[in-house]
Formats: C-alpha cells, structure tokens, sequence
C-alpha cells in the first residue's frame, strides 16, 4: 500500500532529486484550505500508484530551503520529478483526474 511520505528541507536533496523514476512533490500549507482540499486526492494518487510514483509532501511553512530552491511561491504546488529532473508544474487545486491526464503519460 502507498503512502506519501514527509520530506523535509533536509530530505529533499535524497529523497526527491537523488531520486530514480517519478516523484510527484506536494508543496503545501496547513493553513491553505486548497492544500486541505487536495490532500486526500494525493494520498488516493500515492496508494493507486505505489510502485510506479512516489509521492512526497513538503510543508512550506516548517521547510522554507526546499520551496525557495524550486521556485514555489504559492501552494498547493505540484511538481512532478522525473530521475531528479523537474517534467511537470501544477499550482492550485486540481480534481483528480486533470491531475492524472498530467501525470500519467510520465509513467509509461
């Protein structure tokens, strides 16, 4: 079973650019209710595709390093990482399945 995991500004390095295949980042607040909105879709999104995408979340107001390095000035952002290398950028709330019409063709 898949379940996103809590990157920090000191786990973003190996945990997200270090890393091999798809990594969809979550860029979100907790006081953001877009952030709240979509966060049960990412958990649907980490469980559906565990072992095809890891799925990674990044608090920006505990970590400020990580979001800084990747230009995330607004959340929720999404940003999906293919071998370490940025493919994909989606800022605001999305449903589910405009989310995987972005995702999914970096899956194949």
């Amino acid at each position: 079973m898949g379940q996103a995991i809590e990157v920090t500004d000191d786990t973003f390095e190996t945990e997200v650019l270090k890393a091999s295949g798809a990594t969809l980042v979550d860029f979100w607040s907790a006081g953001c209710p877009p952030c709240l909105m979509i966060a049960p879709v990412i958990e649907e999104v980490a469980e559906e595709y565990a072992g095809k995408l890891r799925v990674a979340k990044v608090n920006v107001d505990a970590n400020q390093q990580a979001p800084g390095q990747m230009g995330v000035f607004s959340v929720p952002t999404l940003v999906l990482f293919k071998d370490g290398a940025e493919v994909e950028r989606i800022v605001g709330f999305r449903p589910k399945e405009a989310l995987m019409e972005t995702i999914l063709p970096h899956l194949a």
